[in-house]
């Protein structure tokens, strides 16, 4: 009985040390993450302010909103590939 309460103890600590290890790397990927969005929001208003000074490049750089990236593809969008068509070969 010794044993596998020593035994479970060691999996327990294992367990906690990476639940620990994990929720630093979290930490990291959410500061990173959350400064990512704010420099996305800093240029948007940029770009917004310059458009509505008309400051802006005609029609240099001019692009439609960003896409949602987790909304489902539209369905025009989803394309078959085609079989890679073989390449000729030159005889010598």
């Amino acid at each position: 009985m010794d044993r596998l309460n020593a035994k479970l103890y060691m999996q327990n600590c294992y367990i906690l040390k990476e639940n620990e290890r994990l929720r630093k790397k979290a930490q990291l990927l959410n500061q990173e993450n959350q400064a990512l969005l704010s420099e996305l929001k800093q240029r948007l208003a940029k770009t917004a302010a310059s458009k509505a000074t008309g400051n802006g490049n005609a029609g240099a750089g001019v692009r439609g909103p960003l896409p949602d990236l987790n909304a489902a593809p539209p369905a025009h969008a989803v394309h078959d590939k085609a079989a890679p068509k073989p390449k000729k070969t030159v005889a010598n």
